[in-house]
């Protein structure tokens, strides 16, 4: 049995009159009787009686319809399809038969046919909007099933019954303790509640202990639970006080549900006292209190409203010790359909269910954002998981914890109506990696990686033998947060050395950037980083001049501005900046000339602001020349650039080969002569390294 069965229970008109079919003779008369005063059930069973007695078929395409209204009304949306479908089949005019029977078809989750249904209904009623925004719902209800939230919802089987279990409240300050209605066996009447063929419910209680397992329900008794409907309660954080909604039963009169509170005496509670401006000809129900306990929010059908069940607010005068009167919360939260089932979330948001603001099916859970005192706004579904296709309701959060426990019939419930557990997973995040050397592929261990957060946060990481590194989630430290920027960065100590690179490796200013922002799934971020080795020889790009000139090009300026960012990222390096010739020309010649392009570079280095001190020209000529391999490696017979051109002929390469060759002679590198050089001219008093603070528990959040 669907959830809107049990808050047509709870917040309809309680009938004492239960018609005994058998009795009567005009079971159309009876049926209607039963079904104004919403005795859904019973009018089921007279309306089937007159089905078989009635001969005209436009009567019985009625008879037929009302049938289907009963089981809408009950919330068995199986039974309501099959019976709009045969009075459709029978020719029943109604165009609302069309689309309760798309409501019905989206109930289950039979998108495809809804949609059709509302295309349907909206063409023969084009002005009324809910043909629209049914076909809306559904592509909307499809869209989120495919792509869910991160949120986990899981049945509460320990609690639940085969009977309605629903609207849940916490009842401690530990959220160990859980007040909820239900309509199970142990409740205070023992009458039947016509409308859904349960019995009148109560309020039970149930506590969790240190291993997470839910004791026995049992009711919280009298004076709070009677012979009446009692459910939907609320309760102050301080437990001093618990509101609900109670449906008297009073002898050959129609009642409606009405707000009741209680006071704590002890360990129980005091007498419950009706809410002064509850009047017997509305219904008022599903009450939620703030977090002070001064504002309570309410459903109610009272003038005013915008559809059939509107939100309401009122405050409580501590001085007169009563409730103002009630205020509705306007066309932003109520729709002309169903808004119920209010909680006030200990951040001010307000959540609620409704059946009027597009929706998954049957009720939905939606959010709204505290725009001011007493007012929101900013309207949001909480779509799947959270929602689903039937009728979802009642949620409540453990304080400022993205968990608690809703009510829902959906697909796996335990009876009718099932309280469900929710909670939403953690984002977390991971940023690793692994840093190896660029020139000769080995990996590097005792890297320092440090990690720098847009939040102010700060941390770091060496890598493992493996040349490994990760930041993730340690303990209670979270070291990747949501919606946050970070820059990586390498700290590169003088004791990190490998065997093929003893000096140790260059700093970078290449610093990848990592953003979570606006990221919604859990993800791992990979950044390989290579450190380039401090060699005797060190490559820049090519600096290029004109032949036999030491001028810079325009085109060699972009390659020094290489070396100089190199420079300012190993701030204490002191290098020897030296320029090679090839064997073409004198060596005289080729010595002035590789000095005066050495110089040439430095002049530009500290006009770029490098200090002179750090930087030592030097030229060789053609005194050093490279060795490479002239052959493929299975030969491992080596030439040096000189002889490869000097022996040319006889070893009878190609001209443009040994050219290529003398080209890789004519190079300007650098070499790290030492790394203690101290600017005389920086600041003498650094800032003290803000602490980074460590990132808060959930639990200590919540202090």
């Amino acid at each position: 049995m669907k959830l809107f069965t049990k808050f047509t229970a709870i917040l309809g008109i309680a009938m004492l009159m239960s018609v005994n079919a058998s009795a009567q003779k005009n079971y159309m008369k009876d049926a209607d009787f039963a079904f104004n005063g919403r005795q859904y059930g019973n009018a089921i069973e007279l309306y089937k009686k007159a089905s078989e007695k009635e001969k005209k078929k436009e009567k019985k395409a009625y008879i037929i319809f009302k049938i289907a209204e009963c089981y809408r009304n009950i919330g068995d949306m199986k039974q309501s399809e099959s019976w709009y479908t045969k009075a459709i089949k029978a020719n029943y005019n109604e165009p609302k038969a069309k689309l309760y029977l798309a409501d019905a078809k989206k109930a289950q989750e039979k998108y495809n046919e809804a949609l059709i249904a509302y295309n349907d209904y909206k063409k023969e009623v084009p002005s009324d909007p809910r043909g629209e925004d049914g076909a809306k719902s559904c592509e909307l209800a499809q869209k989120w099933k495919d792509a869910p939230t991160r949120y986990k919802v899981e049945n509460l089987a320990q609690i639940n019954s085969k009977d309605p279990d629903f609207c849940p409240a916490y009842a401690d300050k530990k959220y160990n303790k859980i007040y909820f209605t239900t309509m199970r066996p142990g409740v205070t009447g023992s009458e039947t509640d016509g409308s859904i063929g349960e019995l009148y419910s109560d309020i039970f209680e149930t506590s969790m202990d240190k291993n997470g397992k839910w004791s026995t329900p049992v009711s919280i008794g009298p004076p709070v639970n009677t012979k009446d409907n009692e459910g939907l309660p609320a309760l102050t954080k301080k437990g001093d006080m618990l509101v609900f909604s109670r449906v008297e039963v009073k002898k050959g009169k129609q009642t409606y549900n009405q707000l009741w509170y209680a006071p704590r005496k002890g360990t129980s509670w005091g007498d419950p006292i009706k809410v002064e401006f509850c009047l017997d000809s509305f219904k008022y129900a599903s009450p939620a209190l703030s977090l002070d306990g001064t504002m309570m929010v309410f459903a109610s059908n009272m003038p005013g409203g915008q559809g059939d069940n509107d939100l309401w607010y009122t405050t409580f005068d501590k001085k007169a010790k009563k409730w103002a009167d009630p205020k509705n919360l306007g066309t932003t939260i109520n729709t002309s359909g169903k808004e119920q089932f209010p909680f006030i979330h200990d951040d001010g948001t307000l959540y609620f269910s409704s059946n009027g603001h597009l929706g998954m099916g049957g009720l939905d859970i939606f959010k709204a954002e505290k725009k001011g005192e007493n007012q929101w706004g900013n309207v949001v579904n909480m779509k799947y998981p959270i929602n689903s296709a039937g009728d979802d309701f009642g949620i409540i959060f453990e304080g400022k914890k993205e968990r608690g426990y809703l009510s829902s019939n959906r697909e796996g419930t335990k009876g009718s109506d099932d309280i469900w557990s929710f909670v939403l997973p953690p984002l977390l995040f991971t940023i690793e990696g692994v840093i190896s050397d660029c020139k000769f592929k080995e990996v590097i261990p005792g890297v320092t990686v440090k990690l720098i957060g847009s939040d102010g946060s700060s941390s770091e990481v060496k890598t493992d033998a493996a040349g490994y590194y990760k930041f993730a989630e340690n303990g209670s430290n979270r070291y990747v947060n949501a919606n946050t920027s970070y820059v990586l960065q390498i700290v590169v100590g003088n004791d990190v050395k490998t065997a093929q690179a003893p000096q140790g490796f260059l700093a970078s200013s290449e610093k990848p950037k990592v953003t979570t922002v606006g990221v919604e799934e859990s993800k791992t971020f990979k950044n390989d980083f290579c450190l380039v080795p401090i060699e005797k020889e060190i490559r820049f790009p090519d600096v290029l001049y004109d032949l036999g000139k030491a001028d810079l090009r325009p085109e060699s300026k972009d390659s020094l501005d290489f070396l100089y960012q190199t420079l300012i990222d190993n701030p204490s390096f002191v290098i020897e900046l030296s320029s090679h010739t090839d064997y073409r020309g004198s060596d005289p010649a080729n010595q002035k000339l590789s000095e005066a392009r050495a110089k040439s570079c430095v002049d530009y280095l500290i006009s770029k602001g490098i200090p002179a001190a750090r930087m030592v020209p030097k030229g060789y000529g053609e005194k050093r020349p490279l060795e490479v391999r002239s052959a493929p490696p299975e030969n491992k017979l080596m030439y040096t650039l000189s002889e490869a051109y000097i022996n040319k002929e006889s070893k009878g390469q190609p001209k443009e080969f040994y050219e290529a060759l003398m080209q890789k002679n004519r190079r300007t590198v650098f070499g790290v002569l030492r790394k203690d050089f101290v600017d005389p001219n920086a600041p003498k008093d650094l800032p003290k390294p803000v602490e980074t603070p460590k990132p808060k528990t959930e639990d200590e959040d919540e202090e």
